[in-house]
């Protein structure tokens, strides 16, 4: 797949098959969408695209918004990437293109910049200023610039039953499998080892503390988690605690995680960690003896959960 930074970056010897979202989460739902866009270039002879849009038009238009994201931008192209896409293209958003006329986004972008021949959409997408047009203009312009419209029926994304909103909701409340059952692969963190207090290795349980410079990614609740990661193409089983650590008076929320039978220098690395499954809330213990107790029940769960997953 080919990554373009804007729809004036792109270029194609072929004429196009495109779909257009944020595709937030790439959950089974987009994936619907885009295996119907895979089958349609193979079948036509089109190149896949699609377009996308950072920031997310909310954090632009609505300034207020706290919104949070399940995916980061990189994390976003790499699950696209994965599904096998000739192209991604991720058009900045900005208050300015949100004032372009949907007649303007059709003939300049759709037909000019991506050479479209083809749009796979929505029953209820809406595009251009004001979100003012809808499937049935996008079909009578297709009519007047000379391509076709395929409309994902509300029956068929109905049917699907996800939403990326549903994905955020399972997250907030830390019901990571409902969340991966939803993504049909494990919620992803990615972010830098730093250095931290180095508490861990006083109770025998060194983490690696993973510091995430985007701070509009949605990290799940608080709690211990099931995880992996691979570290230096090895896979790695490991748990992660979300949270303050209040047994030894922590206010700052940090992710912390001990990974088993690895040892080695991760400070400055990037990971990539995959959560599977909660164990528990985080909780404020009255002695750190009942702290690394509670750390030794978790280990073996985590172990348990692995082995029969």
């Amino acid at each position: 797949m080919k990554t373009h930074p804007s729809v004036t970056a792109f270029t194609t010897s072929k004429q196009t098959v495109v779909t257009i979202g944020t595709f937030d989460g790439v959950h089974l739902g987009h994936q619907k969408i885009i295996r119907r866009l895979l089958e349609s270039a193979h079948n036509e002879n089109l190149t896949s695209v699609v377009l996308t849009f950072f920031p997310h038009p909310r954090m632009v238009l609505q300034k207020d918004t706290q919104i949070q994201l399940i995916n980061t931008i990189d994390e976003r192209a790499a699950l696209l990437d994965r599904l096998g896409l000739d192209h991604l293209v991720i058009h900045p958003f900005t208050r300015e293109f949100s004032r372009l006329d949907a007649e303007v986004f059709v003939e300049e972008i759709l037909v000019k910049q991506l050479q479209t021949k083809k749009v796979i959409i929505g029953y209820d997408h809406r595009f251009g200023r004001n979100r003012s047009a809808d499937i049935h203009n996008l079909k009578a312009f297709g009519d007047q610039y000379g391509f076709t419209v395929e409309e994902i029926s509300k029956q068929e994304l109905e049917d699907v039953a996800i939403s990326s909103t549903k994905v955020r909701k399972a997250l907030e409340e830390g019901a990571i499998e409902k969340a991966n059952n939803y993504l049909g692969a494990p919620i992803l963190l990615t972010g830098t080892v730093i250095t931290g207090k180095k508490l861990g290795r006083t109770l025998g349980y060194p983490t690696a503390n993973l510091d995430i410079k985007e701070n509009y990614k949605l990290i799940p609740a608080n709690g211990v988690y099931v995880v992996s990661a691979y570290i230096e193409d090895v896979l790695v089983y490991g748990m992660m605690n979300i949270g303050t650590n209040p047994t030894v008076g922590g206010t700052q929320r940090t992710i912390e995680t001990y990974f088993f039978n690895f040892e080695g220098d991760l400070y400055d690395k990037t990971l990539q960690i995959r959560l599977h499954k909660r164990l528990r809330d985080e909780k404020k213990f009255d002695a750190l003896a009942e702290l690394i107790r509670a750390m030794r029940q978790d280990e073996k769960a985590a172990k348990a959960y692995i082995e029969t997953h």
